[in-house]
């Protein structure tokens, strides 16, 4: 949040009695620092696992936020402008983790005499909660629920989302709200068929990771593969990644890592009876990690072939682009993904289809094959959505959607009502609203926002855009010159130019 948001809304940090914090990712955590820097200093309540994950977390990223405003700085130094201080530093978030107050699952805590509130299993990260929240007002007891993120009910190590009886309102999440995810029961047997082929080939394995969740899910499923098929096939793929070693290359991750090993008691059941048998989920033979600069670049002076699990997850930063540098052009190499990338980034870019991308200043060639393991997805898609509104014995008076793209809540807020028919709200920034047997919103702040926004956006595209008519014109040059190509093929880019041409003819005009 920032500052002239609070002003908007005449809130100040100072004056905000308590925080329950959801769970430890930055797009929920990340302004902590500030709002601590703002006067900020009463409790945080969290889960004690999202506790220790913040405590990894929001220093890195204030790290980050020193790096980019030191580059930033000194571009706008050249123009002749003043410099700007990052929004917080590592050293600011390490003095706000002294508010954080760590509590347990299923407890029942008195934030006030009036307030109480209950953390539940969420399934989406580790320490990830849905809150459930009692306030006696009036001699009248009022129950909200806040979903926070809700898991997908197949996220390796991490138990189901928490079902809840009842409430009297639904505050929920709706990322995928408007889609279904694809079912893939057999991610594991690819993920050992793509990693043997590439090592029989003497090549390289780079999976770009997130740092926090999705590296211990790979170390996870790494671990398990031993025990899904005894066939001599599969075997033989399984002695061959056991041979390679597995680097994770990512400090933050590293780091990570070590908390799920502190957590383990937060495993699923299944995790937690292999546990007792002597079989640690996140370790196995040839698993080694590579804290320092000297030994992250090593990695990519060896020849040895092996796996890497580098951050950051879609290519935008971090150890990852290097090892994408040394190995994208190698056609023995393999760039694995399992996660989503966001268009725009390098990730995006590879995953896209590109034949040549930028990777410091540097023009680097897309030879080495390219996958994608559909599956992984930290989020519940709608149809888990749906069975958490299902599963309540009494309804909720009143759902109202957060957190999703708009198409995403519309979506899912006419799916929630056709088939429950119960009311729901999607709520815009600065609406009040006040919760009695009607739902009333009381108050609006006004706002240009969302247009500057879209104002950016636009002219984000723009430039993008201009950028990947510059890599259409070498990609069709080169295919142009091609004497094999036949003439139905050129045909084919013709016409797509054609319509190319019409489509930017109509925004012209438009």
């Amino acid at each position: 949040m920032r500052t002239r948001i609070f002003k908007t809304l005449h809130l100040t940090p100072r004056g905000i009695d308590f925080m329950l914090l959801t769970h430890a990712h930055i797009d929920h955590s990340g302004r902590i620092p500030k709002l601590y820097n703002e006067g900020f200093r009463n409790p945080i309540y969290a889960h004690k696992a999202t506790c220790d994950l913040c405590a990894l977390m929001l220093p890195d990223s204030g790290h980050i936020q020193e790096m980019e405003s030191e580059w930033k700085n000194r571009k706008r130094i050249r123009k002749g402008e003043e410099p700007r201080e990052p929004i917080y530093t590592a050293e600011d978030a390490v003095k706000c983790l002294q508010i954080f107050h760590p509590v347990k699952y299923d407890e029942i805590i008195d934030i006030t005499e009036q307030i109480h509130v209950r953390f539940n299993d969420a399934g989406h990260m580790l320490g990830s909660s849905i809150i459930e929240l009692w306030v006696e007002e009036d001699g009248k007891t009022t129950k909200t629920v806040f979903t926070g993120d809700l898991g997908n009910n197949d996220i390796p190590l991490l138990s189901e989302p928490t079902m809840i009886d009842k409430a009297d309102y639904l505050i929920m999440e709706s990322t995928y709200g408007s889609r279904l995810h694809v079912r893939n029961d057999e991610k594991a047997e690819l993920f050992l068929k793509i990693v043997s082929e590439t090592l029989d080939k003497q090549g390289t394995v780079v999976i770009p990771s997130f740092a926090v969740g999705r590296t211990q899910e790979i170390l996870y499923e790494i671990n398990k593969l031993k025990d899904i098929r005894k066939d001599e096939e599969f075997q033989k793929q399984y002695k061959t990644l056991m041979q390679a070693p597995v680097f994770v290359d990512s400090p933050l991750a590293i780091s990570a890592t070590e908390v799920f090993r502190e957590n383990m008691d937060l495993f699923d059941d299944e995790t937690q009876a292999e546990m007792l048998k002597g079989d640690n989920p996140l370790e196995f033979p040839g698993l080694k990690f590579a804290m320092t600069t000297e030994e992250s670049k090593a990695l990519n002076e060896s020849t040895t072939p092996s796996i890497i699990i580098s951050a950051s997850g879609m290519c935008e930063v971090g150890r990852i682009k290097h090892h994408l540098k040394h190995n994208l052009w190698n056609p023995n190499s393999t760039i694995l993904f399992v996660g989503y990338q966001a268009p725009g980034t390098l990730g995006y870019n590879i995953v896209n289809g590109a034949k040549q991308v930028k990777i410091f200043g540097e023009d680097i060639a897309v030879n080495a094959r390219i996958e994608y393991i559909e599956g992984y997805s930290g989020h519940a898609d709608q149809e888990g959505l749906m069975n958490f509104i299902y599963s309540f014995r009494e309804k909720p008076k009143h759902i109202f959607l957060v957190h999703g793209e708009e198409e995403s809540k519309e979506v899912l807020e006419q799916k929630i009502i056709e088939e429950t028919n119960l009311p729901v709200t999607i709520p815009e920034f600065g609406e009040t609203y006040t919760l009695d047997e009607e739902v009333t919103m009381t108050h609006k702040v006004e706002r240009r926002e969302p247009e500057m926004r879209l104002k950016r956006e636009v002219i984000t595209r723009l430039e993008k855009l201009k950028e990947e008519i510059k890599d259409m014109e070498q990609y069709v040059r080169e295919d142009m010159i091609n004497t094999d190509m036949k003439d139905e093929d050129v045909f084919r880019i013709n016409e797509k130019m054609k319509d190319l041409e019409k489509q930017i003819l109509n925004v012209i005009e438009g």
